[in-house]
């Protein structure tokens, strides 16, 4: 299975590609879409679309694993993040990549057991999964690998349940 993982927002969109394969992660690509803070807002958007549509082109993942939009105190923040997040599943959308949504406390959970892990221990346990020297940065990246990671995690279990069903 190859998964796309995306850390949605508007000044720095990460992401990360993964192959799982018996149990296995390997990483494929990743990395950030960035975009230039005093740049007009739609333009922004076209570069994060323009961006997401490239890797898209580039993996051809199975499936795309995003992190569901919460809000915090900043509204504005918000609703500019869920603008970029429209864009990018419209990006899947078109592609035809299908779209799975996972909240933070999910990918706490599919990466270190515990759905209220502090965010150094789930940086630190993406990177020891994916073998890597160091947590990718900027720290979006981390995050949409870890989201990648709680998608092949989830999918993995679908799966099983799906079988134990008699689904066949």
């Amino acid at each position: 299975m190859l998964v796309l993982g995306i850390d949605p927002g508007y000044a720095i969109v990460g992401y990360g590609v993964l192959k799982y394969d018996r149990n296995r992660f390997m990483p494929v690509e990743y990395g950030a879409v960035t975009t230039k803070a005093k740049t007009e807002f739609t333009h922004r958007l076209e570069t994060i679309y323009e961006g997401i549509c490239d890797i898209i082109d580039r993996t051809h993942p199975e499936a795309m694993s995003i992190e569901k939009l919460f809000f915090n105190t900043n509204t504005k923040t918000a609703i500019d993040v869920a603008q970029a997040r429209g864009v990018i599943l419209l990006a899947a959308k078109k592609k035809n990549v299908p779209i799975f949504e996972y909240t933070p406390l999910q990918v706490k959970q599919a990466v270190t057991g515990y759905g209220k892990a502090p965010k150094a221990q789930v940086m630190d346990l993406t990177r020891r999964l994916l073998n890597l020297e160091s947590v990718p940065k900027p720290d979006d990246t981390a995050d949409a690998l870890a989201l990648a990671i709680c998608h092949c995690h989830s999918a993995r279990s679908l799966i099983f349940k799906n079988m134990q069903g008699g689904i066949r």
